[in-house]
Parts: C-alpha cells; sequence; structure tokens
C-alpha cells in the first residue's frame, strides 16, 4: 500500500472506518494510520473520532472501528 493507492481507495468510498482500511490493505490499523493522517495534514481527508452510529454509548468499542475518515477532495 502507498499514498496513491489509499487515496484512490478513500476517494471511491467517501467515509471510511479505521479498521475496513487495514482490511483492504491486509495489514494493522496502527501502521494504515500514519500514512492516512498524511492526507488529513495535507487537508484532503477528515478524521472523525468517536462512535459514529452505535448508541449504546458504552465506550467498549475498538477505537480501530470507531474512527474513521472522509475523503473532502
Amino acid at each position: 500500500m502507498d499514498l496513491i493507492q489509499l487515496k484512490q481507495y478513500l476517494k471511491k468510498r467517501r467515509v471510511v472506518a479505521l479498521r475496513d482500511l487495514a482490511v483492504h490493505f491486509d495489514t494493522e490499523p496502527s501502521a494504515v494510520e500514519p500514512m492516512v493522517e498524511r492526507w488529513v495534514q495535507k487537508g484532503k481527508v477528515k478524521k472523525h473520532a468517536g462512535n459514529l452510529g452505535c448508541t449504546k454509548g458504552c465506550c467498549a468499542c475498538d477505537p480501530a472501528t470507531i474512527v474513521s475518515y472522509e475523503w473532502l477532495g
């Protein structure tokens, strides 16, 4: 995976959870996150941290499943 492949996938999906990115690229979330953060720094991606869809409010979810990224460019 490189930054261009990541960009193409984000553009195609628009909003993607960190865990989904890791699964798609067959790697760990900790390997994908720094690369996505490069696009965040460039202003092309917005990070959504929080439980966007879960209404349980228990905070027991894996952070990789609740952090998502949205392609803005």
